[in-house]
């Protein structure tokens, strides 16, 4: 019932983005000059879900690292290539809590999204959009650690134990589930 809970706040808080102040100080401040024009071409409201992850990641770990704040920055950057609607969104979200996605949807080109029905669209965009955040930020040189934050922030997060990143990987999870 909280993840509902969630996931409705998500929700509102997505359709009221547009009259959402945007401060990105902080963005301005981490990112790279691509970084920065990168996290701009994302929708208002994944501009504002990455900058409430920020904030989540400082009140837990106030001296958090450069890397793990760049990833809470861009971990959904590859949502860029798609942006998706509110209802797609939640349509996708509602679909996995009840059915188990198939792991194999094709990799679709991002241009050719519009051709899919309304749900499959959305369903690539949530299962792909870590690999093509990795695919952006291969493109503007970002930190390795930034990379792979991005395009693991999906995973399991047990799959990764002995990974050097583990630590910062749990860190950006907890503060995406929260935001």
């Amino acid at each position: 019932m909280a993840g509902a809970r969630r996931r409705l706040r998500q929700g509102i808080q997505a359709l009221l983005a547009f009259a959402t102040a945007l401060d990105l100080a902080a963005a301005r401040q981490d990112l790279s000059r691509c970084e920065y024009a990168a996290f701009r071409c994302m929708t208002r409201s994944e501009q504002l879900h990455s900058l409430r992850v920020l904030r989540r990641v400082l009140q837990a770990e106030p001296q958090a690292e450069l890397d793990l704040r760049k990833a809470a920055l861009l971990h959904d950057v590859g949502k860029a290539r798609h942006p998706l609607s509110v209802w797609q969104k939640t349509a996708a979200v509602l679909y996995g809590k009840v059915f188990t996605v198939d792991s194999h949807l094709p990799a679709a080109d991002p241009e050719r999204l519009e051709q899919r029905t309304f749900l499959t669209a959305a369903l690539i965009v949530a299962q792909q959009h870590p690999a093509w955040s990795g695919e952006i930020l291969r493109e503007c040189a970002s930190p390795a650690a930034v990379i792979w934050l991005a395009e693991h922030h999906q995973d399991p997060a047990e799959q990764h134990r002995q990974h050097a990143n583990y630590v910062m990987l749990l860190a950006l999870q907890a503060a995406d589930r929260a935001s």
